[in-house]
């Protein structure tokens, strides 16, 4: 058989690597891993809002800066969300096609709630990081945060240090958002085991430890993340004074 002839009857890298349950592993491994990173990143740089109005707007400020860049990242993000979901949920379809009827108890058993319930929690998570976008990126839902500007070293900037507290000081968002980062670290809980089994790096001796590194990861996430609405409903976070929208 001649080269030509082999390459035409062999399926593309990239072919072979989402029509195998392995590639399809591996692509939710691999999407997963960059999402963390991304969600410890947007948490540490959030978490500025601690720091002061200036602080926080200082960041906001340097990302905007970004320009075209900025939105090819988050075009980039969007795209292997929607790949980690596309390739998770054509996994659980082959799982439960697989499955026989008759085993299903003891599989049911075997599997924790956070493992039968990752393609739930995930689609809801990416809902809600739609809704999220609206409301803090695009201002679809809130134009009048638009207006809200501060001085940053002689210029007027966007205020998003004001912008955070007015949408979390509603309690109705604040509760939605906890329970949301509650489901986030659920999911990771379990998608961080998987991660690490997938590409090769758990084993019997590092399980229980890598186990405990998932749920610690999924734990700072979570607290990190909520910590700020629960300080702006506590009061602990506040406008600038006589600051009204």
């Amino acid at each position: 058989m001649s080269s030509t002839e082999l390459a035409q009857k062999s399926p593309g890298l990239a072919t072979g690597l989402t029509s195998s349950s392995i590639g399809k592993k591996l692509f939710v491994a691999i999407t997963g891993a960059a999402l963390l990173a991304f969600a410890f990143g947007h948490m540490v740089g959030n978490l500025q809002v601690f720091m002061g109005q200036d602080q926080i707007n200082k960041y906001a400020h340097a990302l905007q800066g970004l320009g075209a860049a900025l939105w090819v990242i988050r075009v980039g993000l969007i795209v292997m969300a929607i790949l980690h979901i596309w390739f998770a949920v054509k996994l659980k379809l082959e799982n439960w096609k697989a499955r026989p009827v008759n085993y299903a108890y003891s599989n049911t058993v075997q599997a924790g709630l956070a493992s039968r319930t990752m393609i739930w929690s995930g689609l809801l998570v990416f809902s809600f990081i739609t809704y999220h976008l609206l409301h803090f990126t695009i201002l679809a839902t809130n134009p009048e945060y638009k207006s809200l500007t501060a001085m940053l070293n002689g210029q007027e900037v966007h205020d998003v240090y004001s912008m955070i507290i007015y949408g979390f000081k509603q309690p109705l968002i604040s509760g939605f958002y906890i329970v949301m980062m509650f489901l986030l670290a659920y999911h990771l809980s379990h998608g961080i085991k998987s991660m690490f089994q997938t590409l090769g790096l758990n084993n019997e001796r590092y399980e229980p430890k890598l186990n405990k590194l998932a749920i610690a990861i999924a734990t700072i996430i979570f607290l990190g993340y909520i910590s700020i609405p629960v300080a702006i409903l506590a009061g602990l976070v506040k406008l600038p004074g006589g600051m009204t929208i």
